[in-house]
């Protein structure tokens, strides 16, 4: 089983997984591609659960002989989703893991005793897509075209452990830091984002970014699993 379907929030996220992502899968025996969650026409945010929870939930019916993993964000993902009112105020570290082990509970429950678990992988990250492209900051401002900021982009880097916590208010999400950074040139999530996530590259972000890392270690063993059966 090596074939995969990620549900996604939205459009960037959709052209990570299929631009970016999906050539680095591929060569590692994994072919996946990414679903926007809701009806057609939808431009994306995380939604309220019940609205995922059906997508997937069909997803797993109708594509028996395929993984499903998600690709949404922590930071505005409503109470409605399983564990998320409580991962609000645990350790940083354990938010995101504590959201996944609810979702998966709740659809391995509810896809009943001979459903094979390991066809669902959700993954949650903290912030939105571009806190990734934090991995390298020199990259971003070569895309932005504001090689001036470099010393700026890295500070911000070097305030967190991680890209994946960059985040502490509305006005600091990763993508409204890059478009304060670009000042001359507005920052587009689905042009400058894309294009600076292919150039980073994947090995990069998963140096830089353990749970994304333990997530792309996850859908890789899918292809050692696929192998076996």
């Amino acid at each position: 089983m090596s074939r995969v379907i990620a549900v996604v929030e939205g459009q960037t996220e959709q052209g990570f997984v299929d631009d970016v992502l999906a050539p680095w899968l591929g060569a590692r025996g994994v072919y996946i591609t990414a679903r926007l969650v809701g009806k057609p026409g939808h431009k994306g945010g995380v939604g309220e659960y019940q609205r995922a929870r059906k997508d997937m939930l069909l997803l797993l019916r109708q594509e028996k002989g395929t993984a499903i993993t998600t690709m949404f964000d922590f930071y505005a993902m409503p109470d409605s989703w399983p564990g998320r009112s409580t991962a609000g105020s645990i350790p940083f570290a354990n938010r995101a893991p504590t959201v996944e082990n609810a979702l998966k509970q709740d659809i391995v429950s509810e896809m009943g005793g001979t459903f094979d678990e390991a066809r669902f992988l959700p993954y949650v990250q903290m912030h939105e897509f571009e806190a990734l492209l934090f991995s390298q900051p020199s990259v971003i401002c070569e895309v932005l075209r504001c090689p001036e900021k470099l010393a700026e982009c890295q500070q911000i880097r070097s305030k967190f452990s991680s890209p994946e916590e960059i985040n502490d208010s509305p006005q600091t999400a990763p993508s409204k830091r890059l478009a304060t950074l670009s000042s001359s040139t507005r920052y587009r999530k689905r042009t400058s984002g894309l294009i600076a996530a292919q150039r980073i590259g994947i090995e990069p972000m998963i140096s830089e970014c353990p749970h994304f890392f333990e997530w792309l270690n996850t859908l890789c063993s899918l292809a050692v699993r696929g192998e076996e059966d």
